[in-house]
């Protein structure tokens, strides 16, 4: 079935031109590099996996609770409309926000899989340009398996929100060779990883559970990366060209916030914008949720050197400033971990199985003597 056909809302043009700026860059300089970025771009060859193979999709889901997302945690949840809802219509709502999220995840993917071309074309140096075409691979992996996925396991897609293709189309837009780092690997995807690992460690599903659990063991990976990349630019850069940047990451992080909702869930299920984004404002767990999706922005941005004092204010009023003093390196190696965790659990239960099933063969050859 064509994927056209499973949106929820017509998504326009099957093509989204996003007109390239900027120079491509060769070098020339084939020896040597950055021994730290050589180690990572050699664990990102060493842990390229096939998702077809890693990821058991005989999992069946139930596509009405595919996350096993608690009625709290839907914002029409103590409403005047809540009451009205037959067990089918909450279902369906946790169809939608499951469609909806997943919808953004596999976007952001393809976005972030852009992006890692585009690093390859413009970053200077030779031992960036052999990681970033790594994490193509990885991007173009997590969008393949993100779209299975929805395709066949949930049956629906909602195009990319408003305000995440702004944010892309001006990352992608800007000439600059370093903003695509920040856009992606900073703030889309850090906001990416903070909604994967909410997800990953509530939800009692294991596809789900499995899916985002191997994507952000790539993820530990991308953002090293950028902070490594960034971290040693932003050293060069004059105080002008600090606060530019920083003024791009304002921008970008109270987008993320006050747009990236969900509304047009509520609006399909017939409850106006103004209603919709009201319900969401309100709404106790998604407060919580928008909190916790800058765990992973805020100490990123304060380790790559962007911490002027009007960002330390914006993440004062948006009340995350505290986040900058989490441990990023610990929050990445427990990604990893998790990872690891779960193949072992998995191939270890897999093992058992058959070594049951060929005993269990073998005793009935017995019996039969």
């Amino acid at each position: 079935m064509s994927t056209h056909e499973l949106y929820t809302k017509d998504p326009g043009e099957t093509v989204w031109p996003v007109p390239a700026t900027g120079n491509a860059r060769f070098s020339w300089e084939y020896d040597g590099g950055r021994e730290r970025l050589l180690a990572l771009y050699q664990k990102g060859k060493d842990k390229q996996w096939d998702g077809a193979k890693r990821i058991d999709w005989d999992i069946e889901v139930d596509p009405h609770d595919p996350l096993g997302t608690p009625d709290e945690a839907l914002p029409l949840h103590g409403t005047r409309h809540w009451a009205k809802l037959t067990d089918l219509d909450k279902g369906e709502l946790r169809r939608h926000y499951s469609a909806w999220n997943f919808s953004q995840f596999l976007h952001g993917e393809q976005g972030a899989m852009v992006c890692a071309a585009r690093i390859v074309e413009s970053v200077p140096d030779l031992d960036a340009k052999f990681y970033s075409a790594t994490q193509a691979m990885d991007e173009a992996r997590h969008a393949e398996i993100f779209g299975r996925f929805l395709h066949e396991k949930i049956g629906m897609l909602y195009p990319i929100n408003d305000s995440l293709q702004g944010l892309l189309g001006d990352t992608l837009r800007d000439s600059r060779w370093d903003m695509p780092y920040l856009g992606m690997q900073v703030l889309i995807e850090g906001l990416a990883l903070a909604a994967f690992g909410m997800i990953r460690d509530t939800t009692g599903k294991p596809l789900p559970k499995q899916i985002l659990a191997y994507v952000m063991q790539d993820e530990a990976r991308h953002v090293a990366f950028g902070r490594m990349a960034l971290r040693d630019y932003y050293k060069q850069l004059s105080d002008a060209e600090l606060r530019e940047r920083e003024e791009f990451v304002i921008e970008g992080c109270y987008l993320m916030r006050d747009r990236l909702r969900g509304v047009e869930v509520l609006e399909n299920f017939g409850i106006s914008r103004k209603e919709s984004e009201e319900f969401s404002e309100q709404s106790e767990f998604l407060a919580l949720f928008r909190r916790l999706l800058f765990s992973r922005i805020v100490p990123c941005v304060k380790d790559i050197g962007l911490w002027g004092e009007r960002l330390q204010k914006a993440y004062l009023d948006m009340g995350v400033f505290e986040m900058g003093n989490s441990n990023l390196d610990l929050l990445m190696s427990q990604d990893e971990e998790i990872a690891e965790a779960l193949d072992r659990e998995r191939f270890a239960a897999e093992e058992e199985q058959r070594v049951a099933e060929v005993a269990e063969t073998i005793a009935e050859g017995t019996a039969g003597v």
